[in-house]
């Protein structure tokens, strides 16, 4: 059967269409799908990591000058009780003992430390807002209600109970939300915010010594609470922790923990020797002077220049503490405080003698203040250093409360003579920072040329 051309043809264009099954074909490989592995986000940096300190910034810097206005508000009021001893003793409390007395300033201190342990573990679990809240109220009010004390017991409820447990609350605030926020410039850190402290300690005292003659005792009072609740109205927007809180139970044996550690233990020695002896001279320097030919008008100043002077004790040694180790100025400047009234303060007769050692005494014993919770905070974990530094105070809250008493007890033997005052609180000094220096040796391992 022939085929006619067009069936030839198609015949052609079917061959060409299709595939020359003849030839040998590479075999046909079928492509599998790449295996997808299960994409991990990158693990999250822990916050307590040393990487994520921020070391500076605005909320950091923000949470410094909120810390400056607590311990202003804090310390530096603790620092001018100078002038109450002085002006209780010429006025409403005139009939009774310079040892009587003395228990308001001492039952401050006290009570300003004492409950540090409870407050610090308020912060650990909640952070700082409550407690900044419940302190600057307890404060102003027990300010308010010291303005119209005119007993003794009064005094002591009022100036002496009720205002300190505010104090507690606001120094701890600030000084536990600073380390969250620096690590490699805590020291400068601690300084520039203790340097509030005695910027308070300068400004109160010229505030009282101004104010009470013009609108008398009750108003200068008010007014003082007044500026405290401004100041504490700024720290209470700007302080906060940068890390999360980390709830812990209530537990007796929380608070007992951070004695198992040797460095802590001997810390705690060194600051309760030292703490006996670092108030008296703040507290007597007035009424010694004035028994010692000084006008009234110019004592009232010697505080603001011991606390004029602090404000560098506090800066300087704290930046130099990065740099050299906090222990090692600890121990320097303990030291110099303990010479210094041992050396100038036991001889002192005459107004130069009084403002040198003013000025000297406030800048070696405002190193304590700074350089105390920086040395805390070296020896612990970050989230531990609220607890620490609360019971840390708690401890040599006991020295605060008896020191002064016992000083204001020799004058009296001494009938009215200040040089067994001065041998006591330099004894004293000398003590904690020998064991500071002790406490240092053993940090370093006993090797003395390191940075500790």
């Amino acid at each position: 059967m022939s085929l006619t051309p067009s069936a030839t043809s198609s015949i052609d264009g079917e061959k060409q269409r299709r595939p020359n099954t003849d030839i040998e074909q590479p075999p046909i490989i079928e492509k599998q799908p790449e295996s997808i592995e299960p994409t991990t986000a990158p693990e999250a940096v822990s916050p307590w990591h040393p990487s994520q300190f921020p070391d500076g910034g605005k909320d950091a810097y923000l949470c410094l000058l909120g810390a400056a206005c607590c311990l202003f508000c804090s310390f530096g009021w603790i620092n001018c009780l100078g002038i109450f001893q002085n002006y209780y003793q010429r006025n409403q409390l005139r009939d009774y003992s310079p040892s009587t007395i003395a228990w308001i300033a001492s039952l401050e201190i006290f009570c300003m430390f004492l409950p540090g342990p409870i407050v610090g573990w308020v912060y650990d679990n909640h952070g700082p807002r409550y407690i900044l809240i419940f302190g600057t109220l307890m404060h102003v009010f027990g300010l308010m209600m010291t303005s119209l004390c005119t007993e003794f017991w009064q005094f002591v409820l009022a100036q002496g109970i009720c205002s300190p447990l505010g104090l507690n609350c606001i120094f701890q605030a600030g000084t536990s939300s600073i380390p969250t926020w620096f690590l490699k410039k805590r020291g400068i850190s601690y300084g520039m915010m203790a340097a509030g402290s005695g910027l308070g300690g300068i400004i109160f005292p010229i505030m009282a010594s101004h104010l009470i003659p013009k609108i008398g005792y009750g108003w200068t009072m008010r007014t003082i609470a007044f500026v405290i609740l401004g100041l504490m109205c700024i720290a209470g927007l700007t302080v906060k922790s940068r890390l999360p809180p980390r709830p812990r139970p209530f537990q007796l044996k929380v608070f007992l923990e951070p004695f198992h550690d040797v460095s802590f233990v001997l810390l705690t020695t060194s600051s309760f020797l030292f703490f006996f002896g670092l108030f008296i001279p703040i507290n007597f320097i007035e009424v010694q002077a004035i028994a010692n030919g000084m006008s009234v008008r110019l004592a009232g100043y010697l505080l603001a220049v011991l606390n004029a002077a602090s404000i560098f004790g506090r800066i300087i040694p704290g930046a130099l503490a990065d740099k050299v180790g906090k222990f090692n100025m600890q121990a320097l400047w303990c030291s110099v405080a303990g010479i210094i009234v041992l050396a100038l303060g036991l001889p002192a007769s005459g107004n130069a003698a009084y403002i040198t050692f003013a000025a000297i005494y406030g800048f070696s014993s405002g190193a304590f203040v700074s350089l105390l919770p920086a040395q805390i905070a070296h020896i612990s974990k970050v989230e531990q250093i609220g607890l620490r530094v609360g019971v840390i105070f708690a401890s040599i809250s006991f020295a605060g409360l008896v020191g002064n008493p016992i000083a204001g007890a020799i004058v009296s033997r001494n009938n009215g003579k200040y040089w067994g005052l001065n041998v006591f609180a330099g004894i004293m000094l000398l003590a904690g920072a020998s064991m500071f220096f002790c406490t240092r040796m053993y940090i370093a391992k006993w090797r003395l040329l390191v940075r500790v």
